[in-house]
């Protein structure tokens, strides 16, 4: 602002024609319109509970593309027209049914324009009322990012995907390129609900030539196959998690334990993945993952002439060490496979060795001891 003087003399002083001697001046640092509660316009909470509304900062922060990149502004916020008072943060509690929306506070400056949308919140006593959308619809066509799923806003989110818990997804949205049964626990401060969704892609069928459960002679192999009618798929093989390398053919010949999956990715049109899961075991071979020898013969008259370990730490992701008495490191593999000690490798004498064990797998660590005998 710029005060010029009639008489062309400096003054220190201000009176406008009402005699107001000073004012404030309001500079309006964000002038775009913005949302609250993730641009969904209803919200629920639990009977005896509250629930926050917030205004919404998209990720990546991209300037001037929220309010909420602004530290220093302040909010008015309404419910159902009316100014709530005390009311100042990015942030409002609510705990009573009613039609709110937050508008920044730039004093005598306010413009209805820079004020949020408009989010009905009702409440409930059971949490009942939880919906999942589909940014991309149901059935979705993939461009390749995948369809965003959201929640009903709460406090706390859990995903899970066909009703196993998704690590990590805990936001209230979870973007997925998959067609699957997705479910997301909502906890509203008081109350919890789960919300489903049957997600449904422009999908294709797959299916593979053996059951989920197989089991092959020690020394076999089985031949795995996958048929489907995708567009131009594409094809991956997992030992447990870890991709296996160059198993990208639509057949794959297993020949160790382990649980493994297919991932099958049609890449024309609809991007959609699928995967098929299956396992396999060794006939024979110890099935209980307690039962970890810990007596092993070098000779023929003893039932176990290698030390062995049950199929569910025979993998890629899973690795094993036997240590000395002396402390040496002996034996340091992953996708251990009952090989050891080698055949005349141990000579015992006077006193049976002894050996320690470390297992360390997707299921925490087992440790133990192994005594030799002739």
């Amino acid at each position: 602002m710029r005060v010029i003087s009639s008489t062309g003399k400096t003054s220190l002083g201000f009176k406008n024609s009402q005699g107001v001697t000073s004012f404030p001046i309001y500079y309006r640092t964000y002038v775009e319109t913005f949302f609250i509660n993730d641009k969904v316009a209803t919200a629920t909470y639990c009977t005896g509970g509250n629930l926050t509304l917030e205004i919404y900062n998209p990720t990546p922060a991209d300037v001037p593309s929220s309010p909420a990149n602004y530290p220093n502004l302040k909010y008015k916020w309404f419910k159902d027209d009316v100014a709530i008072a005390g009311q100042s943060g990015k942030t409002l509690s609510v705990n009573t049914p009613g039609v709110y929306y937050a508008q920044i506070d730039y004093g005598g400056c306010n413009d209805e324009n820079f004020a949020s949308n408009r989010v009905t919140v009702s409440s409930s006593a059971s949490g009942s009322s939880v919906t999942i959308s589909s940014s991309l619809g149901n059935p979705f066509c993939s461009n390749g990012t995948g369809t965003t799923l959201t929640a009903t806003a709460g406090n706390k989110y859990q995903w899970k995907k066909n009703g196993a818990v998704i690590t990590g997804a805990t936001n209230r949205s979870y973007t997925t390129n998959e067609a699957a049964i997705y479910t997301v626990d909502v906890d509203f401060g008081g109350c919890t609900a789960t919300g489903t969704i049957d997600l449904k892609g422009n999908n294709f069928n797959a299916s593979l030539n053996v059951p989920e459960e197989n089991e092959i002679e020690s020394g076999g192999s089985l031949s795995v196959t996958v048929t489907t009618n995708a567009v131009n798929p594409t094809y991956q093989w997992f030992l447990g998690n870890t991709a296996i390398a160059g198993a990208t053919a639509n057949t794959y010949l297993v020949s160790s334990p382990g649980d493994y999956k297919v991932k099958i990715s049609q890449a024309s049109g609809c991007t959609v993945e699928k995967e098929l899961p299956f396992k396999v075991t060794i006939e024979g071979e110890i099935p209980s993952v307690e039962k970890i020898p810990n007596i092993i013969s070098v000779s023929a008259a003893y039932p176990y002439n290698f030390w062995n370990i049950p199929n569910e730490y025979k993998n890629q992701e899973s690795s094993v060490k036997i240590i000395s008495s002396n402390g040496d490191l002996v034996l340091d593999v992953v996708n251990y496979q009952g090989d050891w000690p080698p055949s005349g490798s141990i000579d015992i004498k006077n006193v049976n060795p002894v050996y320690y064990y470390v297992i360390h797998s997707q299921t925490g660590e087992k440790k133990g001891s192994i005594t030799l005998i002739k």
